[in-house]
């Protein structure tokens, strides 16, 4: 009987090894295929069981969770969800997440292991921790005065910190509601066929993710590359252009909106955006100081990132003097987002130093503690100091008394370069308006933003768009809300 019992007992613990050598199996060598198994809802219910962290502007959450009490429990929620769509994205239980919402989402959902005092220990008792809140670079008061200044016209704005790199404001319209493509039923899968059938494109982020020919507004690199290359050594000695100016190499005249610029010094062409002044100047600076000066102000640069990526501005490397000539005053293949115009006036108003661009500042623990900054960012010169202080002088005088007039903002310096961007077969398109500008208050150190607008369907007859005319005013009430500060709303 005894050896019976034996014999039961070796068969049972065996069976127990082979329970514990398979349950080590399942658990430790087959836990990656099974988690990422498309039938596993388990990784989905614990993700969506607890509230995700916040996304901060100006210290405020523009973002939420909402209690379903459904199996995957919290969806996301939004504060003024269209106006600070192109900076959160989304987050759907449904089709993902996008822009912040994807970029930081290990914070935000809690995944990432920097979350935790003893992130090991989490690995082996697979805890998750609360979510953790980004706080982003965003003014408030900028952000909703370019919101409301582009009053649902297709555009967009970008508006940083020149001494810094700190976006202030980001801004596409058409916008869309993220809330709408938050959870999993039947009206998120109607909400996402609808924004994806829609021309107008809501979804795009206009501001980072949309190049436009920049137009006049490409007159500020076309001016610092004939300064630094020397071409022009005196602001306010004639140059020599022709108007009409005849492309090199072909029987194309190019010829201006207003009349007057044959032979105009670069201060008055630049303050009345001659096109034949500029058009001769990048032909007679030539492509390899023309490429290098607008490389270094960050054109052709694919891996931009604020954290999540923008779209490549671009100056073709490969032109014939009559490309180059229109290249240099925006058109041809010249493209640019209008976070890169932002950057460009922001090298301007900070002595021809290029900040890169950041849009968080940092991220946080559910508690407040603090888990990453931004730190240092890298800096390039896009050109002398010295042509810098004179760009600024032109620019200046472009708001004072000539086509920017309307970004003009009492008890502050301002410099703005207006531009109005042919498109479309033979130009057939409504053309684009775009300003760029900085300012400085009277009792600031140094200019606090530089901003860029561009305003894609002008209401008005075709004519009558321009840059200072539909771009400027919104510019200015970007700029006005920086400079005042932060106040309630």
């Amino acid at each position: 009987m005894i050896r019976h019992i034996r014999h039961a007992a070796v068969f049972c613990a065996l069976l127990l090894v082979a329970l514990l050598i398979n349950a080590a199996r399942v658990q430790v060598f087959q836990a990656r295929p099974y988690d990422d198994n498309a039938a596993n809802r388990r990784p989905d219910i614990a993700r969506y069981g607890q509230p995700r962290g916040d996304i901060l502007v100006g210290g405020r959450p523009v973002t939420g969770s909402r209690d379903t009490g459904e199996q995957l429990r919290y969806e996301r929620t939004y504060a003024d969800g269209p106006m600070f769509a192109p900076v959160t994205g989304f987050a759907s239980q449904e089709y993902g997440t996008s822009l912040l919402e994807h970029t930081e989402d290990g914070v935000l959902s809690g995944a990432d292991p920097m979350l935790s005092t003893f992130p090991l220990w989490n690995d082996f008792t697979r805890a998750q921790n609360p979510g953790g809140d980004v706080v982003t670079t965003l003014d408030r008061a900028a952000q909703r005065a370019a919101y409301r200044g582009l009053a649902g016209r297709k555009g967009a704005v970008a508006a940083i910190e020149p001494a810094s790199g700190r976006v202030l404001a980001l801004v596409s319209s058409p916008s869309y509601d993220p809330a709408a493509l938050s959870g999993n039923d039947a009206g998120v899968a109607r909400s996402w066929a609808r924004l994806n059938r829609d021309a107008d494109k809501p979804m795009l982020n206009r501001a980072a993710r949309q190049t436009y020919p920049p137009g006049s507004t490409f007159k500020v690199v076309t001016a610092a590359a004939a300064l630094d290359a020397g071409v022009i050594r005196d602001l306010d000695e004639p140059t020599r252009s022709p108007d009409p100016y005849t492309l090199p190499g072909t029987t194309t005249r190019l010829t201006n909106e207003s009349d007057g610029c044959a032979d105009l010094s670069l201060r008055e062409a630049f303050k009345w955006s001659c096109n034949t002044v500029f058009a001769k100047l990048g032909v007679d600076v030539g492509v390899r100081d023309m490429t290098a000066t607008a490389q270094a102000f960050g054109f052709n640069d694919k891996g931009l990132r604020i954290p999540f990526s923008v779209a490549q501005s671009t100056f073709d490397t490969t032109l014939d003097r009559a490309q180059l000539a229109l290249s240099s005053i925006g058109q041809y293949n010249t493209r640019a987002t209008p976070l890169q115009m932002a950057m460009v006036a922001g090298a301007v108003a900070d002595g021809g130093q290029v900040r890169e661009p950041y849009l968080v500042e940092r991220t946080v623990r559910a508690g407040g503690a603090t888990v990453s900054t931004a730190g240092s960012r890298p800096v390039r010169q896009a050109m002398r100091p010295s042509t810098a202080a004179r760009l600024k002088e032109l620019m200046t005088q472009v708001v004072t008394e000539g086509t920017g007039t309307n970004a003009a903002i009492p008890g502050a310096t301002v410099g703005g370069k207006t531009g109005t961007a042919q498109h479309g077969i033979l130009n057939s398109g409504t053309p684009y308006a775009w300003f760029v500008s900085w300012a400085q208050g009277d009792t600031d150190i140094q200019p606090k933003v530089a901003v860029a607008v561009v305003v894609e369907d002008g209401s008005v007859t075709r004519g009558d768009i321009t840059g200072g005319g539909m771009a400027a005013p919104i510019a200015r009430a970007v700029m006005e809300a920086v400079l005042t500060g932060p106040r309630s709303e």
